[in-house]
């Protein structure tokens, strides 16, 4: 029961930023005129809506729905009775680059149902606002030079259980940014002998076990996918809930007043230390090494890459930690969303200001040197396509930016193949 029990939570953890919502029977549906939802700044949007049920509209159906840029004060908001379950709504217009949103909450037999749909107006000229400090460059790399110092100590630990006719999967641990501290993280090597090209998963949010990167090893690469909190990836379930909810709850903030100390520190150098130890393997090819991953892992895939040159490829879904002080400047920020209307009394300090620019990702994407895919929604509500643009404008490397509008913080399986296809083209030569 114990196994089952672990393996269920490794799948949830693997399909946990990728999941699709759940299928309902009940749907609201929610559409902008343009079919590739984009705007000039000053041209009208109208918003199409439509409460179904088996495909059929829904009549007199009671709606009550807001309009206004993303993640701030709706400036319109109302209750309507649908007659025939569909209507038109004004949408208005925004005068400048960024983001308008509509959503709509239906009512149907006492039970709500939730959707929206988000316009972009000229979204490519969305520029950032996070500061980028003139000693950047500096800090960073006097942090990797500290981390060389650090003997890699790399351990691993053979998971039978775990491996295939094709592939070796271990439990690997490394010692990270001073001695003592640790990182985590499981590890998938192909059998046959031979020199192969490596992927390195980073992680989303949260507190969790890892199940490793079975699927991809299998066609022929080195995976190795990581946690950040320096703590075993193969604990029982139960283990990560204690943690996420005591502990490790709210890391995010911790030592935000600190550039030096701030959580992210041991967080950027830790992924760079999993390079090392990818890099040192002996079947390692010596050339092809990438880095992918979603939200939390999104922004890290941008900052490993920015930060450590052997990285030729970079797979960024949904990229958090991305122009976070958009909010300062009354338009949404990237999450984990310090300076919002709920956080920002606590953050908004000159100390707290001078560390997040370190560590914004738009700061790092500024200094991409290598090509890139990157794909998100524009319905995103916890990582807001407005902070993803400010970091994605700023690109001058090589780059694809595949959307998917109506999706949140979510990818299709299309979205999936189309990354996963991407990396191993370019990995498997």
């Amino acid at each position: 029961m114990k196994k089952i029990q672990f393996l269920i939570c490794l799948l949830f953890s693997v399909h946990l930023a990728f999941a699709q919502p759940t299928e309902k029977q009940i749907k609201v549906q929610v559409s902008a005129d343009h079919p590739d939802w984009l705007y000039k700044p000053g041209e009208k949007v109208n918003f199409s809506v439509l409460v179904s049920k088996n495909g059929s509209p829904i009549p007199q159906v009671k709606i009550r729905y807001e309009i206004g840029p993303e993640k701030q004060e709706p400036w319109k908001k109302d209750i309507q009775v649908l007659a025939n379950g569909s209507m038109q709504l004004d949408g208005g217009t925004l005068s400048a680059a960024g983001f308008l949103r509509c959503i709509v909450i239906a009512e149907v037999d006492g039970k709500e149902y939730r959707n929206l749909a988000t316009v972009g107006f000229s979204p490519n000229l969305v520029q950032a606002t996070v500061a980028n400090p003139s000693d950047f460059d500096a800090f960073w790399d006097k942090a990797k030079q500290d981390l060389a110092k650090i003997p890699l100590d790399a351990k691993m630990t053979l998971m039978p259980e775990r491996c295939t006719e094709k592939t070796n999967v271990y439990h690997v641990n490394i010692q990270n940014f001073r001695l003592g501290a640790r990182l985590y993280g499981i590890l998938c090597v192909p059998k046959k002998t031979g020199k192969y090209p490596a992927l390195l998963h980073v992680p989303g949010a949260g507190v969790r076990p890892y199940a490793g990167d079975i699927a991809n090893a299998e066609k022929g690469m080195i995976t190795l996918q990581i946690g950040i909190h320096g703590i075993p990836v193969n604990l029982d379930p139960s283990v990560y809930a204690d943690l996420g909810a005591g502990i490790l709850n709210g890391y995010p903030t911790y030592n935000m007043d600190d550039k030096d100390r701030f959580f992210y520190k041991r967080v950027y150098v830790g992924c760079v230390r999993a390079n090392d130890f990818l890099t040192s393997l002996p079947q390692f090819d010596g050339q092809n090494l990438a880095v992918t991953g979603g939200s939390q892992g999104g922004a890290l895939s941008i900052v490993t890459a920015a930060l450590d040159n052997r990285v030729k490829y970079v797979g960024a879904y949904y990229p958090a930690l991305s122009d976070v002080t958009g909010y300062l400047f009354n338009r949404a920020g990237g999450w984990p969303h310090y300076f919002d209307k709920n956080s920002r009394a606590v953050n908004e300090t000159k100390a707290k200001l001078e560390t997040i620019a370190y560590y914004d990702v738009v700061n790092f994407a500024r200094r991409l040197k290598v090509p890139g895919f990157y794909s998100w929604g524009f319905n995103d509500e916890t990582c807001p396509p407005t902070s993803m643009y400010a970091a994605y404008n700023v690109i001058s490397a090589p780059k694809e930016l595949y959307l998917a509008l109506d999706t949140g913080h979510w990818n299709y399986p299309e979205q999936v193949e189309k990354m996963t296809n991407w990396l191993t083209n370019n990995l498997i030569k």
